[in-house]
């Protein structure tokens, strides 16, 4: 079919829909901005001799492209075929699969040629331009374009389809010109990184998205920048913090300044406060420090809001004494406090609550600026901790080498956060090793061993544990079965309570339910405590007539130290003996504990 249009007796060009097709698919091509930097020909002889018979497409080494328009196939082709194809051809021009050179021809072997257009076909699956007109293969083995056609001749070729149907979809021709070949895959080089640079600068907020005109960039955008290039210390952090600058978000959630989630790695700020670059460095390094130093977990059982004012005051502090940035009006900052960790001072500002609470965060007056919570939606996030501690490290390691000193404390925490504290299991397990021991066998003649049968007349001393040992040897569970303590928590604690006691050969542990009353369940075997028993109350949290029936019971060893297994809503407890509580993660106990507190995960 001709490429030239008849027309009719009164002038009008009729219309072909396979020829409008094709122009659809060619200009979604073109706007693409790697592709279309590629400058090819369209053939538009009537009777072309490369036009393949059964296939849409054939492209040559001097950028002309010779596509098929008469078979009844790719009449039937839309443009998403076509572009398909297109974007197909085009590839092979910006691979390099079709040198420009003058002179005498060899064109490529099957299994290069089939090489190639596996190679093509692994981009497109990334690179989505149309779709594809045929069934493309399942599974493409990896390697480059010789690897593929070494391993092909060896071990024959796999049928994978062109764009020319049965025929090669790529033709060597002599370069026609008088001026240098055209080198395609330097310019589809160029144009694939200006291509990836828009769109990282549109992710990063530095271009329009619609009109892909660049925006000035922020003065908080600056300071991040600033950080990843110029200030080791927090650069790895700042390349991982996303910084959300939302107004109607800010006043939603009352947030002045800044504020900042640790689990989702934002940053939120308020754009519409006026700061400059170096007061948003000092802002940024607030915050990622927060982040960092796990303030958000470390807050415990203390007040939410003063512990955050007693870690503004230290940070704020050190980032003084660093000289990062200038701090804005208005934030905490106390000489006197010079060298103290946060819960050194939370210590002594918890005696003045009172003025304290007038006081403003980064987030606002009596607000606290490490949120709890993301405020956007919820993403997923791996491995965090690892995050921030690899990141503080490392940064730590490359500042010390060319940025002079830090602050003494700042250093102190920075080492703690690279010995990760041990998980609450792992506790639990030195516990019990401290305080629960295990029984001694006593060997006696009195009681034959039991290899004595196999030697009548070797005498052989046997190994047993008197019940005065095996009473020494155990320990008292006081167990929350309130309302408000979940079965997964319950089972996931006596569980581990159950292995621990069994690999310390704990013949068996006293256990106490309370709720609104204590239930004494006795003496039961370690390898019942979590599967056989049956759990009593479900009222309200007593917890102190437990501790008080242990104390109290004649068999039960002075020594014997006590596990307090609670969710934190429960009485103010005394407990004379030694004794350890194990706690949900994030829970609190309305008292001071003396003993340690392992938080279940």
């Amino acid at each position: 079919m001709s490429r030239a249009k008849a027309t009719t007796e009164k002038g009008t060009q009729p219309r072909d829909p396979a020829w409008e097709a094709f122009q659809e698919g060619w200009r979604t091509v073109r706007g693409n901005h790697a592709l279309a930097a590629i400058p090819v020909d369209l053939c538009e002889a009537e009777d072309c001799p490369d036009e393949p018979e059964d296939g849409w497409l054939v492209v040559d080494s001097d950028g002309t492209l010779h596509p098929n328009l008469s078979h009844p196939r790719m009449r039937r082709a839309d443009l998403a075929e076509w572009a398909w194809v297109l974007a197909h051809c085009l590839l092979h021009l910006g691979f390099g699969h079709l040198p420009a050179e003058r002179g005498r021809r060899t064109q490529p072997d099957a299994h290069r040629l089939a090489a190639n257009c596996a190679v093509v076909h692994r981009f497109q699956a990334t690179f989505p331009v149309g779709r594809a007109p045929f069934e493309l293969p399942s599974r493409i083995p990896p390697g480059d374009e010789e690897q593929l056609a070494v391993r092909w001749r060896e071990e024959g070729l796999p049928r994978i389809p062109g764009a020319a149907g049965t025929r090669p979809d790529q033709l060597l021709v002599p370069w026609p010109g008088h001026q240098p070949p055209e080198d395609w895959p330097s310019v589809f080089a160029a144009a694939l990184t200006r291509t990836m640079s828009a769109a990282m600068d549109v992710a990063g907020g530095r271009r329009d998205e619609l009109t892909g005109a660049r925006l000035p960039e922020r003065p908080w955008t600056r300071a991040l920048n600033w950080f990843v290039s110029s200030y080791p210390l927090l650069g790895g952090l700042a390349a991982g913090i996303t910084l959300v600058a939302d107004a109607e978000l800010a006043r939603a959630q009352g947030i002045s300044i800044a504020a900042v989630n640790a689990e989702a790695g934002e940053i939120y700020l308020n754009p519409l406060r006026h700061h400059t670059e170096e007061e948003w460095r000092f802002v940024l390094a607030h915050e990622m420090l927060h982040a960092a130093l796990k303030h958000g977990d470390r807050c415990g059982a203390r007040d939410p809001f003063l512990f955050n004012v007693a870690a503004d005051y230290v940070i704020n502090g050190w980032l003084l004494e660093m000289g990062v940035g200038q701090m804005p009006e208005g934030l905490l900052h106390d000489p006197q406090l010079q060298g103290l960790s946060a819960e050194e001072v939370y210590d002594r500002i918890v005696r003045d609550q009172r003025r304290i609470r007038r006081l403003a965060t980064l987030a606002g007056k009596g607000r606290g600026d490490v949120l709890g919570e993301p405020l956007g939606r919820p993403r997923d996030y791996v491995d965090l901790d690892d995050f921030y501690r690899r990141g503080l490290q490392q940064g730590f390691e490359l500042h010390r080498r060319g940025r002079g000193y830090l602050p003494a404390g700042l250093v102190e925490e920075i080492r703690a956060l690279s010995q990760p504290p041990l998980p609450w299991d792992a506790q639990l397990a030195r516990w019990f090793d401290e305080f629960v021991p295990s029984p001694q066998p006593v060997r006696s003649y009195a009681r034959p061993s039991r290899r004595q049968a196999s030697t009548p007349d070797i005498p052989r001393a046997g190994s047993h544990h008197p019940p005065e040992e095996l009473a020494r040897c155990t320990f008292g569970v006081v167990l929350d079965t309130s309302g408000s303590m979940s079965r997964q928590l319950l089972g996931k604690a006596l569980g581990a309570i159950a292995s621990y006691a069994a690999a310390r050969e704990v013949p068996a542990a006293r256990v106490v339910f309370c709720d609104a009353a204590a239930h004494d369940a006795g003496f039961l075997p370690t390898d019942e405590i979590a599967g056989r028993v049956r759990v009593r109350g479900r009222g309200g949290t007593v917890l102190q007539p437990g501790i008080d029936l242990l104390e109290r019971a004649e068999d039960f060893p002075p020594a014997a130290p006590v596990l307090v297994i609670t969710d934190g809503e429960c009485d103010v407890l005394r407990v004379r003996r030694e004794h350890a509580y194990l706690v949900p993660q994030g829970a609190g106990l309305p008292f001071t504990p003396r003993g340690p507190v392992f938080r279940l995960r």
